[in-house]
């Protein structure tokens, strides 16, 4: 049974701030986790700081968190709002967040400023799974879990969506998204898309097509709503700030992924030195690091990171985080 310790340490002052550190004695390792937290300061999107979902126990377990990307071993500034997935680009933020004890379950999807205040709201039905930001800002999107399909041989499936802040204007879900495969238009009842992830150009887009067992890598056109399939056993991916890499998650066995990256010009894979599954999005942290959540055995959450090129080691960057969103 986890403990939960919450200690006031003598009186701190930190820019007007209280600085509570929080203890949690995990079952069964034998030692604890302390965690500093800073609140009481307005948090921003201010370049160089890594936001996420602060998963470390205690009252604050579940919202917006936010560390220096240079030092993520600092106090973490701890907002209000609470979010289930996280992400940010050019001053736009987007927050997922479900309603608690609702049932099917409804997720809000939270358009933030530059000042992580809201700036739209959607409420559609699922519950939160992935989320993005384009790199000019002007598009948020996600992937949410839904219940209730008849053709959802596991009693869920997934929608993804599309906001377009300048304009307003939402797309529920892009399965009319018209797509071939094997130079086919593709056309199956149980068709699912899931981790869009936008090229700098805010036209060009990948997400992974789920139907009939099996998965694939689509490139997608916007402007004309049209896609093709690049390559199979393609989830979660995520496009490399010069929008040459993919990184992504392989399937390698039932409930198994790997981490590795795509080479979209030669359409070479390199596997990650990650060897754990990882059920993520992974996040470029910049052009040679991967960011991305992973269980631990206490039953939350860290943040790892991992070189995009295969070499070295993961490094565990945050203890106690989830969905991490580099501010640049």
């Amino acid at each position: 049974m986890k403990k939960i310790l919450l200690a006031v340490v003598g009186v701190l002052v930190l820019a007007g701030a209280a600085v509570v550190f929080v203890v949690n004695a995990r079952a069964g390792d034998g030692g604890t986790n302390a965690v500093p937290v800073v609140t009481g300061q307005p948090m921003t999107l201010s370049p160089g700081r890594l936001l996420f979902r602060n998963t470390a126990p205690g009252p604050d377990s579940g919202k917006l968190a936010s560390v220096p990307l240079a030092t993520p071993d600092a106090p973490r500034q701890v907002g209000d709002l609470r979010c289930d997935r996280v992400a940010v680009a050019a001053g736009t933020g987007v927050c997922l967040a479900v309603h608690p004890d609702v049932l099917p379950a409804v997720s809000d999807v939270i358009v933030l400023d530059g000042k992580l205040g809201v700036k739209h709201k959607e409420t559609l039905p699922g519950t939160p799974s992935r989320a993005r930001v384009s790199p000019d800002g002007k598009f948020v999107y996600w992937t949410l879990f839904v219940t209730g399909d008849s053709y959802a041989a596991q009693g869920f499936s997934t929608r993804a969506g599309v906001y377009e802040v300048e304009t307003g204007t939402l797309v529920k879900t892009i399965e009319e998204l018209a797509v071939f495969v094997g130079g086919q238009r593709y056309l199956a009842a149980d068709v699912n898309y899931w981790g869009i992830t936008f090229a700098p150009d805010g036209n060009r887009f990948y997400a992974t097509l789920g139907s009939k067992g099996q998965t694939h890598l689509i490139e997608g056109d916007y402007q004309h709503y049209r896609g093709k399939s690049l390559r199979d056993n393609v989830e979660c991916p995520s496009l490399s700030p010069d929008g040459k890499r993919i990184a992504f998650k392989k399937k390698v066995s039932e409930g198994v992924w790997r981490l590795s990256v795509l080479d979209l010009a030669s359409m070479r894979e390199t596997p990650l030195a990650e060897t754990r599954s990882v059920d993520d999005q992974a996040l470029w942290q910049d052009s040679s690091t991967i960011l991305y959540g992973l269980a631990n055995p206490g039953g939350g959450s860290d943040i790892w990171s991992v070189p995009a090129d295969g070499s070295g080691a993961p490094r565990l960057l945050v203890p106690g985080g989830a969905s991490p969103a580099v501010v640049s």
